[in-house]
């Protein structure tokens, strides 16, 4: 920070600058690398949006912690990925996720999964 400024006067000379800077509320950030997690508890997070660059800075408490390889990667589909299997093939929101979980996540070849079963 510059010396002799008020963090508000800073927020506007930042606008004016075409930078935003927004606080981001977490409970727990968590990076894995290729031989590691780096675990960052009660993390202090600002997001700054610089001509379309985002970048985050995170401060807190951190621990490092083995990467377990027996850990199943969990997969997370969102509910876009599910509308448009169910879309595209006429199935069901449970035929839909299978096919999602079995093509790991791909909407492509869970549609061609999903086609093939029913031309089948």
């Amino acid at each position: 920070m510059m010396p002799n400024m008020n963090p508000r006067q800073m927020q506007q000379m930042m606008r004016k600058m075409g930078i935003q800077q927004e606080d981001i509320d977490a409970e727990q950030v968590i990076i894995v690398c290729s031989d590691k997690k780096i675990v960052i508890n009660n993390p202090s997070i600002q997001k700054v949006n610089m001509s379309g660059n985002k970048s985050y800075q995170i401060s807190g408490v951190e621990s490092i912690e083995p990467l377990d390889s027996d850990e199943e990667e969990v997969l997370e589909l969102t509910e876009e990925d599910i509308n448009t299997v169910m879309t595209q093939t006429n199935c069901s929101e449970k035929e839909a996720v299978k096919a999602l979980e079995d093509t790991n996540g791909n909407i492509a070849e869970a549609i061609i999964l999903l086609t093939a079963e029913k031309e089948e």
